[in-house]
């Protein structure tokens, strides 16, 4: 069974991680999900959860923060990939420097020392220039950058398809066949 290490940290958009994970546990990915102080307040105000609320599924297991032993801490340990979503630009800038002082910033770096599969999702606007080179250095280091940026042309209705456009973007990374939202064809304009 695959398994994702998921960190939710303070940037707004924790709509995004609510949905990544539920996507992940409906295809068959167990997720350790690491929730930060910030993460737990946007949680909290943009979704009325909990991270225990979150959490509260056989395949996921919510990690404390502060825990720097706990398995996602680990290169021994394998996991199949590791995600933050969203990515606030103070987690972008310590996991940019090497600086690993909690769950979130250490599982991150494991990812990277190890060659793992990193998806960072940016959810800030505008970003700072500071932001923008740490995430420059974390590309060319093999880490993807996805900011949560939705697409228009699939004609949204609503915000939750606004959402999953961007989870498709993560799942597609991962490379889980899924149904949110349609796929361009080409067709789509006559040429």
């Amino acid at each position: 069974m695959p398994e994702a290490v998921v960190a939710l940290t303070g940037a707004s958009g924790a709509r995004y991680c609510v949905k990544l994970v539920q996507s992940l546990v409906e295809h068959g990915w167990t997720v350790n999900l690491i929730v930060t102080g910030t993460g737990a307040i946007n949680l909290d105000l943009e979704c009325q959860m909990t991270p225990e609320d979150l959490a509260d599924h056989d395949l996921v297991n919510l990690e404390d923060n502060r825990n720097l032993a706990a398995r996602s801490a680990s290169g021994s340990a394998r996991f199949d990939a590791y995600i933050v979503c969203p990515a606030s630009g103070t987690t972008i800038g310590k996991i940019a420097s090497g600086i690993s002082d909690n769950l979130a910033t250490r599982s991150a770096l494991v990812a990277m020392k190890e060659r793992r599969k990193l998806i960072i999702i940016p959810r800030e606007a505008p970003y700072s220039t500071p932001h923008l080179r740490a995430m420059a250095n974390l590309s060319e280091w093999g880490v993807v950058i996805l900011p949560a940026s939705p697409g228009f042309y699939h004609m949204p209705q609503t915000i939750e398809d606004l959402v999953d456009f961007v989870v498709a973007r993560i799942l597609d990374q991962l490379g889980i066949d899924h149904t949110l939202g349609k796929r361009w064809t080409g067709e789509e304009v006559e040429s």
